[in-house]
């Protein structure tokens, strides 16, 4: 199991990661996808990126805007594998033409 991370360590490492902010004991973020089909293949590659992860993001699709929810749930929190998989996850936005915005 991953270790919780500290508050002072979450705060170091969103600002890190613009568009996403701390919602009690998740990470959280709005992408916007240029269009549906866009919207699905940001899914789609996350969801081959959080298999090898082995660590599952909570999303909700609306038409070309997803939301998602990160947190580690067998370890009550916030660890690095929701620090590693919201760069994911930002990353596949920007290559998607998509923003992020909390």
């Amino acid at each position: 199991m991953s270790r919780l991370l500290s508050d002072d360590e979450v705060s170091t490492q969103l600002r890190e990661l613009p568009g996403w902010r701390r919602e009690g004991d998740a990470l959280v973020a709005t992408v916007e996808a240029p269009d549906f089909p866009a919207a699905i293949r940001i899914v789609d590659a996350v969801a081959d990126e959080a298999e090898q992860m082995n660590h599952h993001p909570d999303i909700d699709i609306r038409w070309r805007t997803t939301s998602w929810l990160l947190t580690t749930h067998d370890a009550g929190g916030l660890t690095q594998l929701d620090i590693e998989l919201a760069h994911r996850i930002s990353a596949a936005a920007r290559t998607h033409g998509a923003t992020l915005g909390a």
